[in-house]
């Protein structure tokens, strides 16, 4: 595995981004559930969540929102990225074995108090799922040690 670099807050650029692809699973939704204590039947019973006006099973929406999370912490602007905030709104439901492309564009930066505001958009099958916005605090650039 590459190591995962980071993105010093002073080398941001808006419109500057990152995606990536995930594939819900039936695994994944069993697996949140136990993490998060959000056993919905709406999640996790068919014959319950066919009677929905969804008409069948969905992913939990913080799943789907969690996805964000992966590109920020991994890739933009990676380690060290700390979450601070997220406004949401979801606009088609996820379901398992959906293909749910999460990209995290730089929206604007502020040196001064090391933060940027992040566009997230999660599609399906180009359609939008969701969209967000979030606010990162960003780490500096660690300087060059002059040990040997």
């Amino acid at each position: 595995m590459s190591e995962v670099r980071a993105i010093a807050i002073d080398d941001l650029e808006i419109g500057q981004s990152a995606e990536a692809v995930r594939v819900v699973t039936e695994e994944d939704l069993e697996l949140f559930a136990k993490v998060s204590g959000d056993y919905n039947p709406v999640h996790m019973d068919e014959d319950f969540a066919r009677a929905t006006p969804f008409r069948g099973r969905i992913a939990h929406g913080a799943l789907v929102a969690s996805f964000i999370s992966g590109v920020l912490g991994n890739q933009l602007p990676g380690p060290g990225a700390i979450f601070l905030g997220l406004n949401l709104r979801f606009f088609r439901p996820t379901r398992i074995g959906d293909e749910v492309t999460t990209r995290v564009t730089v929206k604007s930066v502020d040196l001064k108090s090391r933060k940027a505001i992040m566009d997230c958009l999660c599609t399906i099958g180009g359609e939008v799922a969701m969209e967000a916005e979030a606010e990162v605090m960003v780490r500096k650039r660690r300087r060059k040690s002059t040990d040997g």
